[in-house]
């Protein structure tokens, strides 16, 4: 199994001018980078080799702690499709975004251990959950009928899935912080359900299968530590406030 990092992402520049520069994955974490952590579960978990798509900054950061630098590119879906590649003989990709302050060994290895029979699968946590692990957290979670669940920013990866998510790979990943985007790119009748409150899991999952050929699945018992990522300056200095550092 390998493991794939995005970090090409850029901030605004009121963010950029409170962490000191315009890489999100570079944003200050205590004595660390936002990036650290998602190095250190991957590595944790005993993956053979780690990418990250980012700049040279965040190269010369990551250092020898990563096997492969790929060079981000100006557009994010391209940079997507450069992670999909970047092990094209890995039967197994754990993808995960750079912007997970809190992802541990404990969280990435509960989600992997899960994603064993299918060729996709995206971490959800209960909003239960998540309230429990981050009382009183910037909002994040979206509502399915009856249910809530925090949308995770870790995804585990087939090689039979990685040529059909490269034909959606930006919209699919963009898509995963609103549920309606996810139901908009899967099809209307999707979006009926959602606009009537009837919209479930499943009906994600069976149709996510249907489009992209392949066995997808939403592991809805994930770890919270995979779900709270850092969209802006609010999530940001929650998550110092957390972790004891000056905001």
């Amino acid at each position: 199994m390998y493991a794939v990092i995005t970090a090409g992402g850029r901030v605004s520049p009121d963010f950029a001018r409170l962490i000191g520069t315009d890489c999100k994955a570079l944003a200050p974490l205590r004595e660390r980078a936002l990036i650290d952590p998602a190095i250190d579960a991957a590595r944790a978990i005993g993956v053979d080799a780690i990418a990250v798509v980012g700049s040279a900054a965040v190269g010369t950061h990551c250092g020898s702690r990563i096997d492969r630098l790929i060079p981000a590119a100006a557009s994010g879906p391209e940079n997507i499709a450069r992670a999909l590649r970047a092990f094209p003989h890995a039967e197994r990709l754990v993808f995960l975004t750079s912007d997970l302050p809190f992802i541990d060994r404990a969280a990435l290895e509960g989600f992997v251990a899960r994603s064993t029979e299918w060729a996709l699968t995206m971490a959800l946590a209960p909003a239960s959950a998540y309230d429990a692990a981050f009382p009183d957290a910037p909002p994040h979670c979206v509502r399915l009928g009856a249910q809530r669940f925090a949308n995770g920013s870790a995804f585990v990866i087939d090689r039979s899935a990685i040529e059909p998510l490269e034909r959606v790979a930006g919209r699919f990943f963009s898509a995963r912080k609103s549920l309606l985007r996810l139901a908009a790119l899967l099809g209307p009748m999707l979006c009926l359900r959602f606009a009537g409150g009837r919209l479930q899991i499943g009906d994600i999952e069976r149709r996510a299968s249907a489009v992209l050929g392949i066995a997808a699945h939403a592991v809805v018992d994930a770890a919270p530590e995979l779900c709270y990522d850092i969209d802006g300056i609010g999530d940001y200095t929650d998550a110092l406030r957390r972790l004891g550092a000056p905001g």
